[in-house]
């Protein structure tokens, strides 16, 4: 074999590797970025905000830091309308609060986010509904109620701290009502029907 030859076939065996680790490089994912308590693919934060531009939903409620329910201080979850924490003591404090616990694979729980939404237009300034949603999927829970065009404040609770917090059976939908002095006035593992419905639990719960 020639001197050029051996040249020539050197050259190439080169080049042949640079392409093997190039296509290699091209076909690795990229790593993970490290978000909040766990990990978010790469993207994800985008889509995101997407679906809460999608979603418009109404700003959590906001309070005192260390008032509120003492059962529920210390618990910090996720406003689903900007991903900031939210102290949920603090945003249920010296008001009237009705907590709807739902997920987005939950069927009626699908069926109750708008009743929920129609009550509060009615119930007005006096009373204020937000919805937690139970599961670790937010873009999920987000999608659906872009998806319904229900704007309620909603909190992302994929751990389910608040239910743990208040004993609510694990069941869903389920329906906490807090009264303005920080108590659990009622316990409801139910769906709810209509607005009426919601309504009388409302003003049962304050007798």
């Amino acid at each position: 074999m020639s001197t050029s030859t051996r040249w020539t076939l050197a050259v190439l065996a080169v080049v042949a590797a640079l392409l093997t680790g190039l296509v290699a490089e091209l076909r690795r994912e990229p790593a993970p970025v490290q978000h909040g308590r766990g990990t978010v693919a790469p993207g994800a934060e985008q889509d995101l905000s997407m679906l809460r531009a999608r979603a418009a939903l109404s700003p959590c409620p906001v309070g005192s830091p260390g008032a509120g329910p003492s059962a529920l201080r210390g618990v910090t979850v996720e406003c689903a309308a900007d991903g900031a924490p939210v102290d949920v003591a603090a945003m249920v404090a010296d008001r009237t609060v009705v907590l709807n616990l739902w997920a987005y694979w939950c069927g009626p729980c699908r069926d109750e986010l708008r009743v929920f939404a129609e009550y509060q237009r009615r119930a007005g300034a006096g009373v204020t509904v937000v919805t937690v949603h139970q599961d670790d999927n937010q873009a999920a829970g987000l999608a659906l109620l872009a998806e319904l065009g229900v704007h309620l404040p909603t909190v992302q609770d994929g751990r389910r701290q608040i239910a743990a917090a208040l004993r609510v059976p694990n069941v869903m939908p389920a329906t906490v009502v807090l009264a303005a002095d920080g108590s659990v006035a009622r316990i409801l593992p139910q769906p709810f029907a209509n607005a009426e419905e919601i309504a009388a639990a409302v003003e049962n719960s304050g007798r």
